[in-house]
């Protein structure tokens, strides 16, 4: 009789721990649905979600792992404000130490101007400030953002789902912009004054590269004997003031060439984000087909490449050369 009361308690305590297993794979398989797991994501290409913007940053260069630590830094400072990353370069195809990124807190929005005490104490931890005109055409898609493992589903779903809605189409959209605001992340990929968000570190990287190409030209022409250089190829070094004044403190200058207009500049496929290899698509035939097709969406490839039909290269912007790799 004891034996057998034995064996029942056994059972009993077998029964209530599967049980304890089972809810508590439903309460993960409910963490991680509710984090996104099964949420559509829409690429749709048009007007951008967001206005101009105001934002203390951080510049790095390096693994965009590192980016973490920089979004905690921000939100210890201030909690209330918005999370915002810019990512110039494409973590698969660029060695992680080469990768160049900057992350910080939106500071205002619009015609709203930022409060002198919010800059000093952003300022006071190393934080540097910059603005972002509001973009006139974008690439977008949003992912719910209610849990922090939305983070993680969100880079490796939406991705990969704007890498094939730019390479369909073709088009030079670039750097990666990730907002994070209320309980929605905003993925957008401006089509048109790139340059407008580079902050002054990029620039200044890319300044540093186009004069160690221009050397290296020059030097290749000096030895061959032969003007090697062709129009497309040739730089001019002389400095160009921004047309605006998009630093808070100072005026930036552009790293672009002064002998091209502003929009090649921009739109130019080196620093493509997706390096499609050419801005194909004008915005005309673009409006046509997110008319045609309501958001773009359907007809997504599930092949994330970048082909192109020009030189096959890719990184959404090009490689680090000397100069940035610190052998200037």
């Amino acid at each position: 009789m004891v034996h057998q009361e034995s064996i029942m308690t056994d059972w009993v305590l077998l029964g209530l721990i599967a049980a304890l297993v089972v809810l508590l794979l439903l309460t993960i398989f409910g963490f991680v649905v509710y984090s996104g797991l099964f949420t559509e994501v829409v690429v749709s290409a048009g007007s951008p979600p967001v206005g101009n913007m105001t934002l203390a940053y951080k510049f790095r260069v390096g693994p965009y792992g590192e980016s973490g630590q920089l979004f905690t830094d921000g939100c210890s400072i201030s909690s209330k404000l918005c999370s915002i990353g810019v990512y110039y370069d494409n973590p698969h195809t660029v060695s992680p130490e080469k990768c160049r990124f900057a992350i910080g807190r939106i500071l205002s929005e619009g015609d709203a101007k930022p409060s002198e005490e919010q800059i000093q104490r952003f300022q006071k931890y190393g934080f540097k400030i910059f603005s972002f005109p509001a973009p006139s055409h974008v690439v977008m898609a949003t992912f719910p953002f209610t849990t922090p493992l939305s983070i993680h589903l969100a880079v490796n779903r939406v991705h990969p789902a704007l890498d094939t809605y730019i390479k369909e189409r073709k088009l030079c959209a670039h750097p990666r912009i990730e907002i994070y605001k209320q309980d929605r992340i905003y993925f957008v990929c401006p089509l048109a004054r790139q340059g407008d968000f580079y902050v002054p570190e990029m620039k200044e990287l890319e300044r540093k590269s186009r004069a160690a190409a221009a050397v290296a030209e020059d030097a290749q022409t000096d030895i061959t004997g032969v003007d090697t250089m062709s129009e497309t190829s040739s730089i001019s070094m002389e400095a160009t003031t921004d047309s605006r004044d998009t630093s808070v403190a100072t005026s930036i200058l552009l790293p672009f060439p002064a002998s091209r207009g502003r929009e090649e500049a921009d739109n130019r496929s080196e620093h493509s984000y997706s390096e499609s290899g050419a801005s194909g698509s004008s915005f005309e035939e673009l409006d046509l087909e997110v008319a045609g097709d309501g958001e773009g969406a359907p007809g997504l490839l599930p092949d994330v490449g970048y082909v192109s039909n020009q030189e096959v290269t890719d990184k959404w912007t090009k490689e680090p050369i000397a100069a940035e790799r610190g052998e200037e």
